[in-house]
């Protein structure tokens, strides 16, 4: 990699900036976190504290009054913010990477795509949870032939959250592309599709439960893959009893795991990858079971080492992919694809059918 680290900057200060992009950002090897946009002047000096050398921008137009000075832009702002401020960031000519979801359709992801390819450009999408542990983990099980023939992918997203906290990714404005369907549903639908490929069919169930809730609190997806496995995926704030984290039963055997990845937790608490050495790893208690025949909750299976978690890999692939021609960790054309399905769910949950793909 080049000595001289690609300067970034970065749009949005919230959860998603300040918790994972800004400290992934700084500890990544060919990168440098140069500037951080938010008008909100708490954030404004959050940032400048969590990162002394950091500049700050109120607007993301001031940023891009400096393309030339940058070499890449993060868009980590609300969900609707995303395709205009990816779009004016590539006709200023400067490589993106968008958090998940990129877009509100896969129509719009994919007219993203095109203009980033017609620029010749990077355009990224921060799909983080390919990287956490249990995913991982259970990558290797499949690619080893641990468990078979897979026949059924069980997912869960799980919280519980019985009082509404607002914010745009509560409301009930579809301008705001919120609810858990575009939120948690990002993320295991992406990991349904990168596991088992496309999907021809899709059924959904999206309720709102909690009182005040505007948009889906407690969402259900299930899919129909090409190669015959069946997904049931599920995001929910309203689980007073969280279920297991994967449930993977397939012709040989069968893959549980509780919990979630540790990474974001520690992120939350400040920590960084580059001071943690033990990073991404989890206690031998919290690992999963792979067997048959008996429940993994009365020592059934025996117990299976979960791969330590690893948010790093994805901007150290993005500064792979900028400075030494690597591929994309995420195209959009692959968040195009899941935004298919998220859509098809939508569609379902709202009137009540299958949806062909």
């Amino acid at each position: 990699m080049s000595a001289t680290p690609l300067r970034v900057g970065l749009i949005g200060y919230g959860l998603a900036g300040s918790v994972f992009h800004a400290p992934l950002i700084a500890t990544t090897e060919g990168l440098a976190l140069d500037t951080v946009v938010t008008s909100n002047p708490e954030r404004q000096k959050q940032a400048r504290t969590e990162h002394p050398d950091v500049r700050v921008a109120a607007t993301p137009d001031e940023l891009l009054a400096r393309a030339d000075d940058l070499d890449l832009v993060v868009i980590a702002s609300p969900n609707k913010t995303h395709v205009p401020l990816a779009t004016a960031a590539l006709k200023a000519g400067l490589p993106v990477v968008v958090d998940k979801p990129i877009a509100g359709t896969a129509a719009e992801a994919r007219e993203l795509a095109a203009l980033a390819e017609e620029r010749g450009l990077l355009l990224s999408v921060f799909h983080n949870r390919r990287w956490d542990n249990d995913f991982l983990t259970l990558r290797r099980l499949l690619a080893e032939g641990e468990l078979g023939d897979v026949w059924r992918f069980e997912s869960r997203f799980e919280r519980w959250r019985p009082q509404t906290k607002g914010g745009w990714r509560e409301s009930g404005d579809p301008t705001e592309i919120g609810g858990l369907l575009y939120d948690l549903g990002s993320h295991v639908v992406d990991q349904a599709l990168v596991l088992f490929g496309p999907v021809t069919q899709v059924y959904a169930e999206a309720v709102v439960r909690r009182t005040g809730a505007e948009t889906d609190d407690d969402t259900f997806i299930a899919l129909t893959h090409a190669n015959g496995v069946r997904s049931h995926l599920y995001a929910s704030a309203t689980t007073a009893q969280l279920g297991p984290r994967f449930r993977v039963l397939g012709s040989k055997a069968g893959y549980v795991k509780y919990g979630l990845d540790p990474q974001e937790a520690a992120l939350r608490e400040g920590r960084r990858p580059d001071t943690t050495a033990d990073w991404g790893t989890e206690p031998e208690s919290l690992w999963g079971r792979v067997g048959s025949g008996e429940s993994p909750l009365t020592g059934g299976g025996r117990a299976e080492p979960t791969l330590p978690g690893d948010y790093p890999a994805y901007y150290a692939a993005v500064a792979g992919a900028l400075l030494d021609g690597g591929p994309n960790p995420v195209t959009a054309l692959e968040a195009a694809s899941a935004l298919d399905v998220l859509e098809a769910a939508a569609r379902s949950a709202r009137d009540a059918v299958v949806v062909k793909l």
